[in-house]
């Protein structure tokens, strides 16, 4: 891995100056080029999906997941057949998975001031109606990816969730991401991948329900059609490549370390898995064992362009240090290998999960733990958070002022609705102070 030596270059490294570290020279190319750029793409695609509803999602399932199909829904007798497809095992790993998570989430919601009146003022909190979520697949299957977004969906009261997931080629999709839709309790299952998904969420189709909210993380077309469909729904983020910073002392252990960092460059070649510690040692002795481990990996390929192009091992003189790099950098996930971890956690501002001591690697929060694994991703955990239930309820304030109260805030209201120069705005509190036989000044 590449090793940086300091915090002053580190910090360079680390400020992220364009959103999901966004390289601005190969986006002017690509305008030069001939080859229409995913916005032009998800744009014809949303275009049709609008026009021609089920037949352009019949069209684009053939012509880019070469399947030809019947029906765009799944049937309860592929949910039944998936079961018997499934590892017992698997399937019991997947019910613990929803368990955990679904409990951690009743924890959550539990703790939310939810609906009051006082004094005349309030707010009413409501679930959403509809919830779509996206599942990659066709030649992968991401059961996971349906937990984290499905039970927190379940669990904040959502009328109806809805899954929408590519087909492989023969019009079938994974039995395990059929199974985790089951115990997750998904209501309608589709066999739709790609932008033309988002878009028959937002805009639904003859088959597809319109919902109020996109959820889930795909290729650049889907977060792209995610882009362009907000505003028409609600959506919960625009997912970039996986990111982990891990923060380390001489007492980490270097195999710990580079497992957790080999685990997320597997995700993706954009991967970054960075390491930043104190010690020397730990920072040759990780090195060491990322070049064993990658070796190992199934996915060692994409793992090692991920470690060439975005891994880095930064040595910095304290831990003041390096939880500034954290807080500036706002990774993803963070884990703290550290001599009494727990102590650090309050300094941390900016961390879509953190992962406390070494006993807690970054993977079993990828599918196990309970909070969600749908993270703030390119530094975006500055300004935003987790999935979570409040991402699955809206919020009605409520104003219901009696008389005396309402008379008595009309005439400083006015004054302010004079001095913007909106008339109206006063007579419609003027009408009611007459109406109570009130003076009315200015």
């Amino acid at each position: 891995m590449k090793i940086i030596e300091g915090f002053d270059e580190a910090k360079q490294l680390l400020a992220r100056e364009a959103p999901f570290e966004l390289d601005l020279a190969s986006v002017a190319k690509e305008k030069k080029t001939s080859k229409p750029s995913p916005e032009q793409v998800v744009k014809q695609i949303i275009s049709e999906v609008c026009r021609k509803g089920d037949r352009a999602l019949f069209g684009y399932t053939k012509a880019l997941d070469g399947a030809e199909l019947k029906s765009l829904e799944v049937c309860k007798d592929e949910v039944s057949a998936a079961y018997k497809k499934v590892d017992a095992n698997l399937t019991t790993a997947l019910k613990l998975a929803a368990n955990r998570i679904e409990q951690f989430h009743l924890e959550c919601k539990q703790r939310l001031d939810i609906s009051f009146m006082n004094h005349g003022l309030g707010r009413q909190v409501n679930p959403l109606e509809r919830v779509g979520i996206y599942v990659p697949g066709g030649t992968a299957a991401y059961p996971s990816t349906v937990l984290m977004t499905a039970v927190p969906a379940q669990v904040a009261g959502v009328k109806e969730v809805v899954v929408a997931t590519p087909p492989s080629k023969d019009g079938t999709i994974p039995a395990t991401t059929l199974v985790a839709a089951d115990i997750a309790k998904v209501n309608r299952i589709f066999k739709i991948g790609g932008a033309q998904a988002i878009a028959a969420l937002a805009f639904g189709t003859e088959s597809v329900p319109k919902v109020d909210k996109v959820c889930g993380p795909g290729n650049i077309f889907v977060v792209t059609a995610k882009k362009m469909v907000f505003g028409v729904v609600d959506i919960e983020s625009l997912a970039g490549p996986s990111e982990i910073v891990i923060v380390a002392d001489d007492t980490a252990n270097a195999a710990f370390c580079a497992a957790d960092l080999m685990a997320q460059a597997e995700h993706d070649p954009m991967a970054s898995a960075i390491l930043i510690t104190t010690s020397t040692r730990l920072a040759e002795a990780v090195d060491r064992e990322i070049s064993l481990q990658l070796a190992k990996l199934e996915r060692k390929a994409t793992a090692a362009e991920a470690i060439n192009s975005k891994g880095m091992i930064v040595l910095v003189n304290n831990l003041g240090e390096a939880l500034e790099l954290v807080n500036l950098y706002a990774p993803e996930h963070l884990s703290l290998m550290l001599k009494d971890a727990k102590s650090y956690i309050q300094k941390i501002r900016n961390a879509g999960c953190i992962f406390v001591g070494s006993n807690c690697p970054v993977a079993l929060g990828d599918y196990i733990a309970g909070p969600s694994h749908v993270l703030p991703t390119g530094g975006s955990a500055r300004f935003s958070s987790p999935l979570r239930v409040e991402d699955f309820l809206k919020v009605s304030n409520i104003v219901a002022l009696e008389d005396n109260e309402s008379k008595k805030l009309s005439q400083p209201a006015i004054t302010i609705a004079r001095a913007e120069g909106l008339s109206g705005h006063a007579q419609a509190m003027q009408l009611r102070l007459q109406q109570h036989g009130e003076n009315i000044n200015g």
